[in-house]
C-alpha cells in the first residue's frame, strides 16, 4: 500500500499505546519514573484487583494511536516509535493493526 492510514489499538484496561522518542532508551526510564510518581499503588485505591494504578497510567497513555503511511511507510518523526505499554504483568496482550487506504 502506498498511502493510507494505521489505527493500532489496545483491547486492554491496563495497558496502551503510544508514540514517543524511540533513540534514547533512558526516555522509557524517564516515562515509568514519572508515571511511577504520579500515579503509585497507594492503600486508598478500592478496586479489588490492585491494580489501580495500571488503570489510571493506561488511561493516560491512551487505547491507540493513528498513523500516517505515506510511501509504503509509517510516517513517524525522526526519533519517533510507537510503543505497546504494560503496567500489570504478568499478561497475555494482543494489539489490533487496521490500516486504510485513502
Amino acid at each position: 500500500m502506498a498511502d493510507g492510514i494505521a489505527i493500532i489499538y489496545c483491547p486492554h484496561t491496563t495497558a496502551g499505546i503510544t508514540i514517543n522518542e524511540n533513540a534514547d532508551p533512558d526516555v522509557v526510564t524517564d516515562l515509568l519514573f514519572a508515571l511511577d510518581k504520579t500515579f503509585p499503588n497507594r492503600s486508598e485505591f478500592c478496586h479489588g484487583e490492585g491494580n489501580s494504578a495500571a488503570h489510571l497510567k493506561a488511561g493516560i497513555m491512551g487505547s491507540s494511536v493513528t498513523v500516517i503511511i505515506n510511501g509504503g511507510k509509517l510516517l513517524l518523526g525522526t526519533w519517533q516509535g510507537i510503543y505497546f505499554c504494560e503496567f500489570d504483568p504478568p499478561r497475555n496482550r494482543k494489539f489490533y493493526v487496521k490500516v486504510v487506504c485513502v
